[in-house]
C-alpha cells in the first residue's frame, strides 16, 4: 500500500513518491507444500482456510504441513547440503545471484521455483506453530532457526530448541517502542513520523511508534495535529493504490485491538478520535488517537499491534528515560530534537536494540537490526546477521622444518 499523502523514503516523509499502479485482481496459483523443488500434498492430507480481511470471504485452502512434511524438507535440504552437492560446490558470489534473482522474481510474480535453486536448498511448509513449528523448533537436524512473531511464542521456541540440538536461535519479537519528541524538535517532521510510525502496515508493525512521548510546552498542539492526521488517513481496500490503511490481519487480531482501545476509554485516557470498527465492512478500524495516557494503562504497556496511538507528556529528559525504559520490551526508539547533546544523551541512555533520531522505521541492509530484552536476540541485517548463519572453523597445518 502507498500512503496517500506521501511514502516514507529512508526514514523521512516524502511527498514526491509515485502511487504504485493498483492491482486489479489477485490469482491463487500455489497452495500446496514445496519440497526438493516439488510441490506436495500434506501428508496428512489437511487443509487449512484463508481469509480476505477486507471481505471476510475465503480466499482458499492451503495444504497443512506437519511433522512429516518437516521431516520430508529437512531431508532435502540435507541432502542439498551434502559434500558434491551442487549447492555446496557454488561460490558465494553464484549463490548471491541466486539470492538476488529469487528477491526479482518476488517481487515480479511471486514465484520461489523459476530462480533455479538445487533441489532441497528452499523449501516452504505451510502450517500451524502447534504442529509444523513445533516439529521444526525441536528437530535434532535443523541447526538454525530465525523467527519473528511474539515474544510468548518466542519463549517456546528458545525452550524448545534448547532440548533438541541446541540449535542456534534468532528471534524478533514484539515491542512497545518509545518516539521522544522533545520541545524544540521540527514538529511538522515529528508528527508525521510519528503518525507513519504507529499507523504503518495498520499498526501490525513490531517497530510500531506505539509510545509517543511529548515534552509538555509543545504537547496540545502535537496531540492536534495527531488528531488532523489520524481523521485524514484513509481506510479502505488494500487493491487501492490510494489506500493509507487496510483491514487487520484476521478475527484474533482485529478483536484484541478493540478490547485494548475498550481499556484505554474505562482507564481515564483519552479518545481524541477513533475508537471504533468500520461497520458493514471487513477486520477494519478506525485510526485512533488516545491523549492524556499514563504508563500504567494497558495502552500504554502492553503491545497492541493495531492503528491506535498512544500521546503521553513528559517534563524532563531524565523522567522520559526511565518512562521509556520501563517496558519488558525494548526493539526500537525514535528521538526528535534539533539538540544534537540531547539527541546523543537520549540514544545512548535509551535501552533499544535500534534508536532513530529525527526519522523513523530508516532501514538499510546493511545496518545490523534487532532487540534488547523481550524483543528477543541476534540480529538481522549488515555483518552481525551473517554471523548468525557462519560457522567459524581452525584448520592448523605443521609445517614442514627444513628451511627454503
Amino acid at each position: 500500500m502507498a500512503a496517500l499523502n506521501g511514502a516514507v523514503e529512508n526514514g523521512q516523509p516524502d511527498r514526491k513518491v509515485p502511487l504504485p499502479r493498483p492491482l486489479r485482481s489477485l490469482e491463487v496459483k500455489y497452495t500446496k507444500i514445496f519440497i526438493n523443488n516439488e510441490w506436495h500434498e500434506s501428508t496428512s492430507g489437511k487443509k487449512f482456510p484463508t481469509y480476505n480481511p477486507s471481505t471476510l470471504e475465503k480466499i482458499c485452502d492451503v495444504e497443512e504441513g506437519d511433522k512429516p512434511d518437516v521431516d520430508n524438507a529437512v531431508e532435502a535440504a540435507k541432502a542439498a547440503f551434502q559434500r558434491g552437492a551442487p549447492w555446496r560446490q557454488m561460490d558465494a558470489l553464484s549463490r548471491g545471484r541466486l539470492l538476488h534473482k529469487l528477491a526479482d522474481l518476488l517481487e515480479r510474480d511471486r514465484v520461489i521455483l523459476a530462480v533455479g535453486f538445487p533441489p532441497g536448498v528452499v523449501n516452504i511448509v505451510p502450517g500451524y506453530g502447534p504442529t509444523a513449528g513445533a516439529a521444526i523448533s525441536t528437530h535434532h537436524s535443523i541447526d538454525k532457526i530465525a523467527f519473528t512473531g511474539s515474544t510468548k511464542v518466542g519463549k517456546l521456541i528458545k525452550e524448545a530448541a534448547s532440548k533438541s540440538n541446541l540449535k542456534r536461535v534468532t528471534l524478533e519479537l514484539g515491542g512497545k517502542n518509545p518516539c521522544i519528541v522533545c520541545a524544540d524538535a521540527d514538529l511538522d517532521l515529528a508528527v508525521e513520523c510519528a503518525h507513519q510510525g504507529v499507523f504503518f502496515n495498520q499498526g501490525q508493525c513490531c517497530t510500531a511508534a506505539s509510545r509517543v512521548f511529548v515534552e509538555e510546552q509543545i504537547y496540545p498542539e502535537f496531540v492536534k495535529r495527531s488528531v488532523e492526521y489520524a481523521k485524514k488517513r484513509l481506510v479502505g481496500d488494500p487493491f487501492d493504490a490510494r489506500t493509507e490503511q487496510g483491514p487487520q490481519i484476521d478475527q484474533n487480531q482485529f478483536d484484541k485491538i478493540l478490547e485494548l482501545i475498550e481499556s484505554g476509554k474505562k482507564e481515564g485516557a483519552k479518545l481524541e478520535c477513533g475508537g471504533l470498527a468500520i461497520e458493514d465492512r471487513g477486520l477494519f478500524i478506525k485510526p485512533t488517537v488516545f491523549s492524556e495516557v499514563t504508563d500504567n494503562m494497558r495502552i500504554a504497556k502492553e503491545e497492541i499491534f493495531g492503528p491506535v496511538q498512544p500521546i503521553m507528556k513528559f517534563k524532563s529528559i531524565e523522567e522520559v528515560i526511565r518512562r521509556a525504559n520501563s517496558t519488558e520490551y525494548g526493539l526500537t526508539a525514535a528521538v526528535f530534537t534539533k539538540n544534537l547533546d540531547r539527541a546523543l544523551t537520549l540514544a545512548s541512555a535509551l535501552q533499544s536494540g535500534t534508536v532513530w533520531i529525527n526519522c523513523y522505521n530508516a532501514l538499510y541492509a546493511q545496518a545490523p537490526f534487532g532487540g534488547f530484552k523481550m524483543s528477543g536476540n541476534g540480529r538481522e541485517l549488515g555483518e552481525y546477521a551473517l554471523a548468525e548463519y557462519t560457522e567459524v572453523k581452525t584448520v592448523t597445518i605443521k609445517l614442514s622444518q627444513k628451511s627454503p
